[in-house]
C-alpha cells in the first residue's frame, strides 16, 4: 500500500474535483463534453504510456511534440495522395518510429544526454517542418479521411478500445514481463543493471522507438477527426505528457513510475481546463493550477529522494 502512496493521492484529489462538479456544476458531466474531454486527451494519454518507460530509465523525451506534428503532415499528405488511409497511417506511424529510434540511438548508444538530444531533434523537426509546409494546411483529403470513414460513435469506441489495449499491455509487460523489469532496473541503477546481464543500451533505445512509436499512432487516430492537418500541430504537447507522467507520481530521476499513475495524471491535468470553465472561473487560471500541481509533483519526489540518499548515508 505504500508503494502506491503517490498514485491514491492524485486518485483522492480527481475524486475531491469530481464531487465538487457534482456539487456546483453537474453540466462537467453530460456525454458530449465528456466524449470530447476524451478525444481531445487521447493523444496525450496513449504517448503519456510511452514517456512513463522513458523516464523509468531516467531519461526525458522533449521532441515529442515536433514528432507528433510529423507523423500528422505525413498522413495527411499520403492521404491527399490518394494513398489509403490504413497504408498512409502505417507510413506515418514508421516516421514516428524511426525518428524515436534516431533519439534513442543517439541517448544510448552516443551516450549524448537525452535533453540535449531530444531539444536538438525537436527543433530541427519543427523548423524543417516549417520549411517544408511554408506554414500551409494540408488540404484535399476525401471524405474516407475523417473519422476513418466512420461514423463518430464508432470512431470514438474503436479509439477507446484502442487506448485501453495500450494502457492494460504495457501495465502487463511493465508488472510481469522481464522486458519491463529490465525496464525498471536500467532506471534504478544502469552500471548494476548491466552487470546482471541487461543490455541496458537496448532497452533504452527501445523504449525511445516505442514511444516514437505511440507519438505516431496518436497522430494518425488526432488527424483523422478534422478534415485539415495544420503543420503546427503537437505545439506544447510535450509538456503536458511530462506533467501528466510527473504528476502521476513518476520519479524523475527514474525506476520509478506506474501506468496506473500515469493514467490519472492524464485525467486529473485533463479535466482542471474543462472543469474551471463549468465552475465559472477565468481560464487562463488552468496553467497557474497546473504549474502549481507539477511543482508540488516534483517538490515531493525531490525531497523524498534527499531522504532516502540521507538514510543510505546514516546506514553506511
Amino acid at each position: 500500500m505504500k508503494t502506491y502512496t503517490k498514485e491514491i493521492g492524485v486518485f483522492l484529489t480527481i475524486v475531491a474535483l469530481m464531487l465538487l462538479l457534482l456539487w456546483r456544476a453537474s453540466g462537467f458531466f453530460a456525454y458530449g463534453n465528456l466524449i470530447d474531454l476524451f478525444l481531445t486527451n487521447m493523444p496525450v494519454m496513449i504517448i503519456a504510456v510511452g514517456m512513463t518507460l522513458i523516464i523509468l530509465t531516467a531519461q526525458i523525451d522533449i521532441s515529442i511534440g515536433s514528432i507528433f506534428a510529423v507523423c500528422s503532415v505525413v498522413m495527411g499528405l499520403c492521404a491527399s495522395k490518394g494513398i489509403p488511409v490504413f497504408i498512409s497511417a502505417l507510413i506515418a506511424c514508421a516516421a514516428g518510429t524511426l525518428c524515436g529510434a534516431l533519439n534513442g540511438a543517439l541517448v544510448a548508444y552516443l551516450r549524448i544526454p537525452s535533453i540535449v538530444t531530444t531539444l536538438a531533434t525537436m527543433v530541427a523537426l519543427r523548423d524543417g517542418l516549417r520549411w517544408y509546409t511554408q506554414g500551409a494546411w494540408v488540404q484535399g483529403l476525401n471524405s474516407g479521411f475523417q473519422w476513418f470513414g466512420l461514423t463518430t460513435k464508432s470512431y470514438t469506441a474503436i479509439t477507446l478500445l484502442i487506448v485501453l489495449l495500450i494502457v492494460a499491455a504495457t501495465a502487463f509487460a511493465l508488472s510481469h514481463l522481464r522486458y519491463g523489469r529490465a525496464i525498471i532496473a536500467t532506471g534504478s541503477h544502469e552500471a548494476a543493471a548491466h552487470q546482471v546481464g541487461i543490455n541496458t543500451q537496448r532497452i533504452v533505445f527501445s523504449v525511445f522507438a516505442f514511444t516514437g512509436a505511440l507519438t505516431g499512432l496518436a497522430a494518425i487516430l488526432n488527424t483523422v477527426r478534422f478534415n485539415q492537418v495544420p503543420s503546427n500541430a503537437g505545439l506544447g504537447l510535450e509538456l503536458k505528457v511530462i506533467a501528466a507522467v510527473a504528476v502521476g507520481g513518476a520519479s524523475i530521476t527514474g525506476g520509478y513510475a506506474t501506468i496506473t499513475g500515469t493514467v490519472l495524471g492524464v485525467v486529473l491535468l485533463g479535466c482542471i481546463g474543462s472543469a474551471l470553465t463549468f465552475l465559472g472561473i477565468n481560464a487562463y487560471w488552468e496553467k497557474a493550477i497546473q504549474g502549481a500541481i507539477i511543482l508540488i509533483a516534483v517538490a515531493t519526489d525531490t525531497i523524498q529522494l534527499h531522504r532516502r540518499k540521507n538514510v543510505s548515508i546514516v546506514t553506511a
